[in-house]
């Protein structure tokens, strides 16, 4: 079943993780809003720099370090996802006790991992 996903921290560099991720989440048919610091395009997926609202959010998966996820608390919870990946690197005590506190479910995992092992 496809999963609403927005990847926090997309960039169009193919070295990065959250490259892969948004390409491997378009693979497998998940919807994606891909939100970075700079606009580009992952494929046919572009890379948004606004913060929109979107409805139906099933998960956010994290690819900032903790000292530029402040910025996004407020827009996260916004969001209300089922729940918020935390990929290697960017876990986050703070936002994780956030997000339990308004109903999303914090993991720590690698989204290509999941994916991969069909536990997405």
């Amino acid at each position: 079943m496809p999963k609403n996903t927005v990847v926090l921290g997309a960039s169009e560099n193919p070295e990065r993780y959250s490259f892969l991720a948004t390409q491997k989440l378009a693979a497998h048919q998940h919807p994606v809003t891909a939100i970075g610091i700079k606009a580009g395009i992952i494929d046919t997926t572009p890379i948004i720099t606004e913060h929109p609202p979107i409805d139906n959010v099933d998960t956010v998966t994290l690819y900032l370090s903790p000292a530029n996820q402040t910025a996004y608390y407020d827009y996260i919870i916004s969001l209300h996802p089922k729940r918020l990946i935390f990929n290697p690197g960017t876990e986050n005590k703070e936002l994780a006790m956030l997000a339990e506190a308004n109903g999303i479910e914090p993991i720590e995992a690698c989204t290509l991992v999941l994916l991969s092992t069909a536990q997405y």
